[in-house]
């Protein structure tokens, strides 16, 4: 994550003594006590995440502004924006606009020259500016025409003041310009915080303070990094981060390239990785299981295969198979585009451990998810005499309890849930393998709870959400990864197209025209209904057949005020109505929505797989999870409100029997530039890597890996999309340190402060 992002909320240190004359500033100091933030500021630098002055010295400038050329009235021009350092002979406020604004005005002059500055409501400027005074101001030049003479102004200008004029000789050089924070310099330009109440001027001046009282910091980057990098040292790049030294590269600024800038954020990627190789390291010494693959177990694997493998899914399995004979717990991340066949791979390796005495558990982030899994594995495993359970949030006590038993008996096989597998009264006898589908929902205490019901388990995470691969062989460095790269043989490509909601008569035509064609389809809202008031006034209403309505939102990225704001908001409910008795009359048309009922939900599903469903209305609920052979319709409408990842997983809904399939995005309003280019790049790929490539550069590393629930750190400095190169660098610099360190002091002196840093920032001990 970038300086723009909110920052996570780090571990609160004990709390030091007040920083007063006496007392040292340190790193660890919390912002309430330092000089200029005090106890209401501080609450405000906490919402950004910043606690400690450590913290605040890692809030870096988004970009600089050049000041270092500070020019008399004289030599600017309208239209150029430029640093003036000038006296100022009249100042004071005046009324504007029939008194019910203000304005207060200084005038700068220097020799026969003078510059006009003004500032709107700011009142509070009478007690900082004076005549007499020598002020350094910084803006835009504009030019006066209304009156005899051309005057020349500044609206709104940066401003500092510099002194009396008898203390400082203003024009040509600025003396005493290193006193000068606003101008004289590169000038570091910050992100405001508390909706605009601590302005970058703030920043500044704040943390030229701390860096002033500080004097120097520790540097935990190893010596033999820092020389074989030719780095600078973590002082030199916090001080020159802030305030670049007179000369430096302003465009390696502006790209986060400069020298200070690049040993911030390959430390950062280096502590990270560090850590990640700890853990993969700790992993490969664990004691495991190691899985026998023998002939009796392969010829099982060949009686469960519904169809012949692609040689993706067998190249995969021979990894996990590989993965599993090892004597140490198998840690390994599977990637696959929607419909790709990962669920088949992961029954195989469910399959070798059931054979080998243990037990099985498949995590999946929804119930509808988790159901379809257990009732594709209990089909396919029916002949096999495996016992395949099912354990979700909505089961009975009664059903959990009984559920609960057999698997701590071990009298089930293979146990499938949702969150429900790992609380605490779940146990198994003999846990040897633990599957977590669409890991990215998950995070990663989560993971390790499930992981912890057994000695040591294999573990085998899948994804249909793509990472690109250097991010994925870095961020999820503790496992191996595997990719299945093709779609199983019959797959027919999904055609894609985005229209206008002024054509929306045309889609429901289509729908029509497929249905009687013996066709499925699925419509997509981003909401489930309209404002709560309107949802009551129809509730009494509603066709109970296939669904119920209740308010709520839909999906992970749907906005559930959205209706509100706009009431041209179509919602699932509303529309499931207007499907049923005008637009779609004679067709029998579904509901299904996150508010359901499990019950509910399963009955919908049951009806749309068998037929008995032609149109099923419905939330981004069916994202996942659902397969229908025989739709061949997604529409989804508003599509501008989805995002890209979403987009295709729900258009991964078709596609999946033999009949050519569709996607149509339909869009309301004004589109942005961005969700312009969001919907651009489906109609042209179906390749789910090019799709996350492209989506984490429009949405950015921080929304595309989502929070720190996901278990990715939210970075302080460093970028992921923009920084991936120095990614690769510290990755493999972190491997060879820990792999040949200087002496044992220093490999232990660094685990430590890792080990430190994780569970400080990220909330994880997980370094051994």
């Amino acid at each position: 994550m970038t300086q723009n992002s909110p920052a996570p909320q780090p571990a609160r240190p004990s709390r030091p003594s007040p920083a007063g004359p006496g007392r040292p500033l340190t790193l660890a100091t919390e912002l309430t006590y330092v000089k200029g933030v005090g106890p209401e500021r501080a609450r405000v630098l906490e919402g950004k995440g910043l606690l400690t002055v450590e913290d605040l010295l890692y809030y870096v400038p988004r970009r600089y502004e050049d000041r270092t050329d500070p020019k008399s009235i004289g030599e600017v021009r309208p239209g150029e924006t430029a640093t003036v350092v000038a006296i100022v002979r009249h100042a004071g406020s005046r009324a504007f606009r029939r008194g019910r604004q203000t304005i207060f005005e200084a005038d700068l002059y220097d020799g026969p020259h003078r510059l006009r500055c003004r500032w709107f409501n700011s009142d509070y400027l009478k007690r900082v500016i004076f005549p007499g005074q020598v002020l350094a101001v910084y803006g835009r030049v504009e030019e006066d025409l209304s009156g005899r003479y051309v005057r020349l102004f500044m609206t709104h200008p940066q401003h500092e003041v510099l002194g009396t004029e008898e203390e400082v000789q203003p024009g040509g050089g600025l003396p005493g310009a290193a006193l000068s924070l606003e101008v004289g310099r590169i000038v570091p330009i910050y992100e405001s915080a508390g909706s605009g109440k601590l302005t970058t001027r703030f920043f500044r001046r704040v943390i030229f303070s701390a860096l002033e009282r500080l004097g120097g910091v520790p540097d935990h980057l190893p010596r033999a990094v820092r020389d074989a990098l030719h780095l600078l040292d973590r002082w030199q790049a916090l001080r020159g981060v802030h305030f670049p030294a007179a000369g430096s590269d302003l465009a390696a600024l502006e790209n986060f390239r400069g020298p200070e800038q690049f040993r911030l954020i390959f430390e950062e990627f280096f502590f990270l990785e560090t850590g990640v190789a700890l853990k993969r390291m700790r992993a490969q010494r664990a004691p495991g299981i190691a899985f026998e693959l023998t002939g009796a177990v392969r010829e099982k694997l060949k009686q469960v295969l519904p169809f012949h493998p692609t040689a993706a899914q067998k190249g995969v399995l021979k990894e996990i198979a590989a993965d599993m004979a090892a004597p140490h717990p198998m840690n390994r991340l599977l990637q696959g585009d929607v419909g790709s066949g990962k669920t088949i791979v992961a029954l195989q390796a469910a399959v070798i451990a059931i054979e080998n005495g243990c037990q099985v558990a498949v995590m999946a982030p929804t119930e509808i998810l988790a159901t379809q899994h257990f009732l594709y594995f209990r089909g396919l495993l029916r002949k096999s005499g495996y016992h395949v359970a099912l354990l979700t949030g909505s089961a009975t006590p009664g059903e959990k309890h009984k559920l609960r038993r057999l698997a701590a008996e071990g009298l089930v096989h293979i146990t499938i849930g949702t969150h429900a597998l790992i609380e605490e009264q779940v146990a198994f006898k003999a846990l040897g393998l633990v599957i977590v589908d669409e890991q990215h929902r998950f995070g990663v205490l989560q993971r390790m709870r499930l992981m912890q019901k057994g000695r040591w388990p294999d573990v085998l995470v899948m994804t249909a959400t793509p990472i690109p691969r250097t991010l994925a062989m870095s961020l999820y460095g503790e496992l191996d990864v595997s990719v299945i790269d093709e779609l199983p043989p019959g797959r027919q490509p999904i055609v894609t197209r985005v229209v206008s909601d002024s054509r929306v008569d045309e889609v429901y035509a289509f729908i029509r025209k497929q249905v009687a064609a013996g066709r499925q389809a699925y419509i997509v809202y981003p909401v489930v209904d309209e404002p709560e008031s309107a949802v009551l006034k129809r509730s009494r209403t509603v066709d109970r057949d296939w669904g119920m309505d209740g308010p709520g939102a839909a999906g992970a990225q749907a906005d559930p005020q959205s209706a509100i704001r706009n009431p041209q908001l179509k919602s699932a409910i509303e529309m499931y109505e207007r499907f049923r008795s005008a637009i779609l009359p004679g067709l029998r048309v579904g509901l299904l929505h996150g508010r359901l009922p499990s019950e509910e939900k399963g009955r919908v599903m049951a009806a749309f797989k068998a037929g008995e469903i032609q149109v099923l209305v419905a939330t981004t609920v069916v994202e996942v999870g659902v397969d229908v052979p025989n739709a061949t319709v997604m529409v989804i409408e508003h599509a501008e409100r989805f995002g890209l990842a979403q987009l295709h997983q729900l258009r991964g809904r078709v596609g999946r029997g033999a009949n050519k399939s569709y996607c149509i995005l339909v869009t309301s309003g004004d589109l942005t530039d961005d969700a312009k280019a969001r919907l651009a790049v489906l109609p042209r790929t179906q390749d789910g890597f090019v799709i996350a490539e492209t989506d984490l550069a429009l949405r950015g590393p921080g929304e595309f890996f989502g929070t720190r629930q996901s278990g990715i750190p939210a970075f302080r400095v460093a970028d992921l999309l923009r920084d991936a190169e120095i990614l690769e660098l510290a990755r493999r610099q972190a491997m060879e340190y820990l792999k040949n360190p200087p002496s044992r002091e220093e490999a232990a002196a660094l685990v430590r402060y890792v080990r430190d840093q994780w569970a400080r920032r990220y909330g994880l001990s997980l370094v051994g």
